[in-house]
């Protein structure tokens, strides 16, 4: 009877049991396929078709954003891939340009962790890559009030006009000969001297062709994807193929150059009270007086000027010689130009600052060579920082995103004859490169919108205004414009890969 009984209780457990355990194991399974289901039910951007493992790496090319761009006349103007097992979405229309830098701004605020981004600029201590934050508005509001500002553009007028007058000298003792002028050599001077008189406090000729070369293997670097983050087991691949030790060798030259600069402003002794104080001062200045609420480490400082040099001097020669090279293709509109450079002028052997608002044709080219040749063609890429729709597409969090401004730029939606240097079609037209016409978007838009921007304009208006006003240009060896040769560099900024050379011809004004 007691058996019995025992058994009936065992019975009456595994009643009460049973539907328990299915319960759970229901919940728990529940669990499991509900984010596949979740996965099913996004709507995702089309994608091009995949490689197993490496997934898209091997549609980016050499120059990815003509890669991109024709991935882009197949499968539309917001496009998903996969880098190795990142998701990438590709952005190559205006509207969708805007949806991220305007509507959804602060979800993609910030760059992807990239190891080469913090292994060259100080674990982004920099403004461009610093995360967005307090540190990062800090930096930002320090370079912005006392450089990149209006007020202080302006302080810095005298330097830009003595430097592009050393210009035209250069350029005048070629004319008498008639040898050809390396024009890709003397923008890159120019624009070096500028920036180091305005940031440094003086030239660095003795130091000139170094740190150049360093520059453009800086950019180069920057520029080149790095299957590590993409693929983090075949990290080991960069320290064979010489990546890894190329990085960490431009990096130690590039910080004792930095090192150098600011040993040389804190051992200054005979500085005057009176004499106009640079940028590096400035920086030291606020670090000794600690008045942006946390310490600024040294580290910082270089961050800070090495920002300013890779943005101030690479892509701004960049737009200069793309410009040079349009208007030699394009005499009718080179004419043009200097039809009002002349005019402008009125008789004077030079165009100063104060004529450049007249020059509408000259704005106009400019605008037509940032549409065509963006210094960064894909702009700097963002991370989303949360789930997003984007296009009416659904983007995870941690998706990578690509700008295509050079793709955005040829969109014949946009333009009339995208393909075409047409300089005409910026007159009387009210787009501009600010941020706020989403079909010219070289600078960004945004809270991370270029802010050197105005400099950058100011330094490449006076010298390209000067260069048609007094001389004539033509193509050495009596060449064509057909046989300019347009090939770009591989890098971050994208310019010509053979140097822009051409015969200065001196005009009587």
């Amino acid at each position: 009877m007691l058996d019995l009984l025992q058994l009936l209780g065992q019975h009456e457990i595994l009643l009460v049991s049973c539907p328990l355990f299915f319960t759970v194991l229901l919940i728990f399974f529940l669990a499991l396929i509900r984010p596949a289901a979740a996965k099913r039910k996004l709507l995702l951007p089309p994608s091009p078709p995949k490689l197993p493992i490496i997934g898209n790496l091997h549609n980016l090319g050499r120059h990815p954003h003509r890669s991109l761009h024709v991935l882009a006349q197949r499968f539309g103007p917001v496009m998903l891939l996969r880098l190795g097992n990142v998701p990438v979405l590709v952005v190559s229309s205006a509207d969708a340009a805007c949806e991220i830098k305007k509507t959804h701004d602060l979800t993609f605020i910030n760059q992807p962790k990239l190891s080469v981004t913090q292994k060259l600029l100080y674990d982004c201590r920099d403004v461009a890559s610093a995360p967005y934050g307090e540190y990062w508005r800090q930096m930002r509001s320090i370079c912005v009030l006392n450089l990149l500002s209006n007020k202080m553009v302006k302080s810095y007028r005298a330097i830009r006009e003595e430097e592009t007058a050393l210009a035209t000298v250069y350029i005048k003792r070629y004319c008498s000969s008639g040898l050809p002028v390396n024009l890709t050599e003397l923008f890159s001077a120019t624009t070096n001297n500028v920036i180091c008189r305005i940031a440094l406090g003086r030239k660095y000729n003795e130091d000139k062709n170094k740190f150049e070369k360093l520059l453009s293997v800086f950019l180069e670097l920057l520029g080149t994807p790095n299957v590590g983050d993409y693929l983090p087991w075949l990290s080991w691949v960069n320290y064979v193929n010489g990546f890894n030790a190329k990085a960490d060798k431009v990096a130690k030259e590039l910080d004792e150059f930095l090192d150098g600069v600011i040993e040389e402003h804190v051992n200054r002794h005979n500085r005057h009270e009176n004499d106009q104080k640079d940028f590096v001062d400035v920086l030291l200045e606020i670090q000794k007086q600690d008045t942006v609420g946390f310490p600024i480490e040294r580290t910082s400082i270089k961050a800070i000027i090495l920002d300013v040099f890779s943005a101030g001097t690479d892509t701004t020669f960049t737009v200069l010689e793309w410009a040079m090279t349009e208007l030699l293709r394009h005499p009718k509109a080179m004419k043009e130009l200097q039809k009002e450079a002349r005019k402008v002028s009125g008789g004077k052997s030079s165009i100063s600052e104060d004529d450049l608002h007249n020059m509408q044709y000259l704005k106009a080219v400019i605008k037509e060579t940032l549409r065509l040749h963006p210094p960064i063609p894909t702009l700097v890429p963002r991370v989303s920082a949360k789930d997003v729709k984007i296009n009416g597409y659904d983007i995870v969090q941690g998706t990578h995103v690509f700008i295509n401004a050079w793709a955005i730029g040829r969109d014949p939606s946009s333009w009339e004859k995208p393909e075409q240097f047409i300089p005409d079609r910026f007159l009387n037209n009210p787009i501009d490169f600010k941020g706020h016409h989403f079909e010219l978007i070289p600078f960004g838009s945004g809270r991370r919108i270029c802010p050197g921007m105005l400099l950058a304009m100011q330094i490449n208006e006076l010298l390209l205004a000067n260069l048609v006003h007094k001389f004539d240009w033509t193509l050495p060896g009596g060449a064509s414009e057909k046989d300019l040769d347009m090939t770009e560099c591989i890098g971050l900024t994208i310019h010509k890969a053979s140097p822009l050379i051409a015969i200065a011809n001196q005009c009587s004004v």
